[in-house]
């Protein structure tokens, strides 16, 4: 379970706006990354706060209510399907972070995320596991993935027949029984090799990311 320990020793340490970040959605063949950002407020504690992948999503909702009206400050913020084709989901990830985290206002002066670092001179902390050892990240984590969920069940009726509203648009068996079946859709990640290999004759082809050496393989090494 997830505490507040790291925050108060950053507190003691002397930084007044710790905020913590995570992601939803890395792992995802459809769709925008999410992320957000949370500053608590030390002094309206929010009760239940865990890993978003830990709670039933009704609860998560109840929680995210109560993040955006207790915080000191949030934001929530993605980066679309066609940056993550472009420069890969790791750095697209991370680009929706220092997004979210440009968002708070008052801003933050201390980062704690979920193993990554973002591109921002800020002084933070990786932590592995983050959203289940750190408050703040897991705020941002239920922030995160109630903001996307409520996205993919919005496309679910603009591409009817994947389940995105059931799937998420993850790597499940009637999700990619849907792309062998349908296809595609604009918004899925070329760059994934299942959404690849679904792709019909007369859709843009991937060509590969920005970056030079850039592999596959390293897109899921922080799943």
């Amino acid at each position: 379970m997830p505490t507040s320990r790291y925050e108060r020793a950053l507190r003691g340490a002397g930084y007044r706006a710790v905020a913590g970040v995570d992601e939803a959605g890395r792992g995802s063949l459809f769709g925008p990354v999410f992320a957000a950002a949370v500053v608590l407020n030390p002094s309206k504690a929010i009760r239940g706060l865990d890993d978003s992948k830990q709670l039933h999503p009704e609860r998560r909702e109840i929680l995210a209510a109560r993040i955006r009206d207790r915080a000191a400050a949030w934001g929530v913020a993605a980066a679309d399907v066609f940056e993550i084709d472009r420069v890969n989901i790791l750095q697209a990830s991370r680009l929706a972070m220092r997004r979210a985290i440009e968002m708070l206002q008052p801003a933050c002066d201390y980062l704690l995320v979920d193993f990554v670092t973002v591109d921002l001179p800020l002084p933070q902390k990786g932590l592995i596991h983050g959203d289940a050892r750190s408050f703040s990240i897991a705020a941002a984590s239920i922030l995160a993935k109630v903001a996307r969920d409520a996205a993919l069940v919005a496309w679910d009726h603009v591409f009817p027949g994947y389940g995105l509203a059931s799937n998420k648009g993850y790597m499940t068996p009637d999700h990619l029984a849907a792309l062998d079946r349908l296809g595609p859709t604009s918004l899925h990640r070329f760059s994934f090799e299942p959404v690849r290999a679904s792709s019909r004759p007369g859709q843009p082809a991937w060509t590969g990311y920005i970056q030079p050496g850039s592999q596959q393989g390293e897109l899921f090494a922080c799943l």
